[in-house]
């Protein structure tokens, strides 16, 4: 098949929707398919800009290019999964969230707008009108197909991937620090993990691994930091290469993820990959999928006493750790986690 994907690109910014798209493109060539990532530049602000990216989406045509049909479309991300095609088949990594889970919360600045409640009706009256026009509506994962159907009344089936490399994750030692690979920003709540630390009864440490999206908010985290005195405790590497990243999670003694509803959560997969327990929040969305308390990890509510406790627990228990880590790696084959089995659906 010739198979057009269809994302949003925030130029300049790449994180865990980027590497899923060009993972897709990657997996569905090496099934011998012809495959082409079609990124919409998208920018948000101010709000009536979402609107003209919708409409800009909806006059493309990419029925045929070059003379010859694309057979098969599949749409990511809004507003591009909204692109018009006979032959569309939806694999949601989220909504505009700031329109639906995320209204009226701190994070949403869609909402401090005059106009923001006008575009947001707009949103979702668009949402529920034309996602319809797809052939297969598939989520990234149960949280995401749930707000798809709480706010849209809409069916999609949860089709779970692995991350980017998935082969190449190992198992290495119980290191003497915990592992947090992720962005730096409000919804990731490296600030609660801080708090956490300076809660904690053992010396634990923390390495952060990860780019700000604001160098404002890399500056309020180190200065967290040192008002709560555990500037010795933390490390914060930056953009680090996939080697290095690799090597981080073989060697760390598990891995904090606590963001708020995380639509999937590589951070999670990856871990249970490398063989070890994460530590994550009753209110973390997509890692719940995976990680059970005293299973695969720990699941605790997210305030600082609650997560110092866990991370307490699993630097003093190396043994179940190593369990919980291993309980993790078999959860991935378990679920049939792989791209030839999403393939298989995207392409059905």
């Amino acid at each position: 098949m010739r198979v057009a994907v269809l994302t949003t690109q925030v130029l300049f910014t790449k994180g865990g929707a980027e590497i899923h798209a060009q993972s897709l493109i990657d997996a569905l060539r090496r099934a011998g398919h012809e495959a082409e990532l079609v990124a919409i530049p998208f920018k948000w602000y101010p709000p009536e800009r979402i609107l003209d990216n919708l409409l800009a989406c909806r006059m493309l045509d990419i029925g045929e290019s070059n003379g010859l049909p694309v057979d098969r479309v599949i749409g990511l991300r809004f507003p591009a999964y909204h692109i018009p095609h006979p032959n569309k088949v939806l694999w949601i990594l989220h909504q505009h969230r700031t329109a639906f889970d995320l209204w009226a919360k701190p994070d949403c600045d869609l909402g401090y707008y005059p106009e923001g409640q006008s575009v947001r009706e707009a949103i979702m009256r668009s949402e529920t009108e034309l996602l319809p026009e797809a052939r297969a509506i598939f989520a990234n994962s149960r949280n995401v197909a749930g707000r798809l159907k709480e706010f849209c009344g809409l069916d999609s089936t949860p089709l779970y991937h692995p991350p980017r490399g998935a082969e190449r994750f190992r198992t290495g030692e119980f290191g003497d620090y915990f592992f947090y690979p992720s962005r730096l920003c409000e919804l990731k709540r490296q600030e609660l993990v801080l708090e956490a630390l300076a809660r904690t009864k053992r010396p634990v440490r923390m390495v952060f691994a990860g780019k700000p999206d604001n160098p404002a908010y890399m500056e309020k985290l180190r200065t967290m930091a040192e008002r709560f005195r555990v500037s010795s405790r933390v490390e914060w590497l930056g953009l680090i290469s996939d080697e290095d990243m690799l090597a981080r999670y073989a060697g760390c003694r598990g891995v904090i993820f606590p963001p708020l509803d995380e639509d999937y959560g590589y951070i999670t997969l990856e871990a249970m990959l490398s063989a070890k327990p994460v530590i994550t929040c009753t209110d973390s969305g997509g890692p719940l999928e995976f990680i059970s308390d005293g299973g695969t990890g720990l699941v605790r509510a997210p305030n600082a006493e609650a997560i110092a406790e866990a991370m307490d627990t699993l630097w003093e228990d190396r043994a179940f750790g190593q369990e919980a880590g291993q309980r993790g790696r078999a959860r991935i084959d378990e679920l049939g986690i792989n791209w030839p089995n999403v393939i298989a659906k995207l392409l059905a």
